[in-house]
C-alpha cells in the first residue's frame, strides 16, 4: 500500500487517479487547501496532519504501507517571505516528523515533491539537475532544506528516495473530473481561464520588457497527468530497486511566454482576454525551462502533452468546476 500525503491537492489528487489503477492507495490530508472531492473513491482516506505523529502513526500501525509520497508542502512563494515560520514549520518541521515515524516503521521508500524554485534564478537555457541550487525565498529554501535531510538519512538510515522538481504544473485530468483550485489562485493558465468565464476583469502581465522574443517572461508548463506518471514511474524504480537517491527535473524542455500562454487561451476558447500591462515584479527571472533529459534516460519518461492539451483540459476543467 502505497501512502500519499496532501493526495486532496492539485497534484496529489491526479497522482492518486493514476496509481490507484496500479496499486492500493491511503491518502492523508487535512483539507486545508485540498478538496474531499477531489480524491478518488478507490482510495482510502484518513484526514489528519503530516506534522502529527499520532495521525501518522496509527496509518502505519493498521497498514502495510512500503512507501510514502509527500505532496503536503505550503507552496505561496509571496506568502513564504511574509509569513516564513508557516512554511518552515509545515515543510521542514513537519516533514521530519513524517520521516521520523517512517524510519520507526522500517518504510525506506520516499517520493519528494521538490520545485524549481530550489535553483533561484539561473542564467542557463536549460536548467539541469547538476547546477548550483540558490533557492532565492523561504519556501524554495525550505524545499531544498527537505533535499538536503533525505540525503543524509539515505546515508545514515537507508532510506531510498526519488526527488522531482516541479517546473510549473498545469491543466486537468482529461476526465474533467479533478483540475486546478486554488484560494487564492496564482497560477497564469486557471487565472486567465477564470477571466475568460467571467470569474475575473482582467488578466495583469508582470513586465513586458524583459530580454525574451516578446518582452514577457518565459515558463515551462508541464501537464498534471504527465506530472503524476513520473512520479509512478520514479515510484516503480524505487520499488524495484533500480534508484535509491536521485533528483530528476519534470518540464516540457520547452519554454512558453505569457503571451504565448494567453493566445493559446484565446485559440482554445475562442474568447478575446482582458490584458493590462503592469510593472515587473521583484525576483521574476526572464526565463526558467528545464533539462528533462536525465529521468527521459534513466526511466524512460517525458513529458507527453504539449500546451494546446494542457490547456484544452484546463479549459473543460474551468467549464464544469465541480469544487
Amino acid at each position: 500500500m502505497i501512502l500519499v500525503i496532501g493526495g486532496a491537492g492539485y497534484i496529489g489528487s491526479h497522482l492518486v487517479k493514476e496509481l490507484v489503477k496500479k496499486e492500493d492507495v491511503i491518502v492523508l490530508d487535512n483539507l486545508s487547501t485540498g478538496h474531499r472531492a477531489a480524491i478518488d473513491s478507490r482510495a482510502i482516506f484518513v484526514k489528519g496532519n503530516i506534522g502529527s505523529e499520532e495521525d501518522l502513526q496509527l496509518i502505519f500501525s493498521n497498514y502495510p504501507i512500503k512507501a510514502v509520497m509527500h505532496f503536503a508542502a505550503y507552496s505561496l512563494v509571496g506568502e513564504s517571505v511574509v509569513d516564513p515560520f508557516k512554511y518552515y514549520q509545515n515543510n521542514v518541521a513537519s516533514t521530519l516528523t513524517l520521516l521520523n515515524v517512517m524510519m520507526k516503521n522500517n518504510v525506506k521508500n520516499f517520493i519528494f515533491s521538490s520545485t524549481a524554485a530550489t535553483y533561484g534564478v539561473p542564467n542557463v537555457e536549460l536548467i539541469e539537475e547538476e547546477i548550483i541550487t540558490s533557492p532565492i525565498n523561504p519556501y524554495g529554501r525550505s524545499k531544498l532544506m527537505i533535499e538536503q535531510i533525505l540525503t543524509d538519512f539515505h546515508v545514515a538510515y537507508g532510506l531510498n528516495y526519488v526527488i522531482l522538481r516541479y517546473f510549473n504544473a498545469a491543466g486537468a485530468h482529461e476526465s474533467a473530473e479533478i483540475g486546478e483550485s486554488h484560494e487564492p489562485e496564482t497560477h497564469l493558465i486557471p487565472i486567465i481561464l477564470q477571466q475568460l468565464l467571467g470569474q475575473r476583469e482582467q488578466i495583469a502581465v508582470f513586465g513586458s520588457d524583459y530580454d525574451t522574443h516578446d518582452g514577457t517572461c518565459i515558463r515551462d508548463y508541464i501537464h498534471v497527468t504527465d506530472l503524476a506518471n513520473a512520479h509512478i514511474q520514479a515510484l516503480e524504480a524505487l520499488l524495484e530497486g533500480r534508484k535509491s537517491s536521485e533528483i530528476y527535473n519534470l518540464g516540457n524542455g520547452q519554454g512558453y511566454s505569457v503571451k504565448e500562454v494567453i493566445e493559446t487561451c484565446e485559440k482554445v476558447t475562442g474568447l478575446k482576454a482582458n490584458v493590462v500591462l503592469t510593472e515587473r515584479r521583484a525576483g521574476d527571472p526572464a526565463r526558467l525551462v528545464a533539462s528533462s533529459e536525465k529521468i527521459f534516460t534513466e526511466l524512460g519518461w517525458k513529458a507527453e502533452r504539449k500546451l494546446d492539451k494542457i490547456i484544452d483540459d484546463a479549459w473543460k476543467w474551468h467549464q464544469n468546476q465541480k469544487y
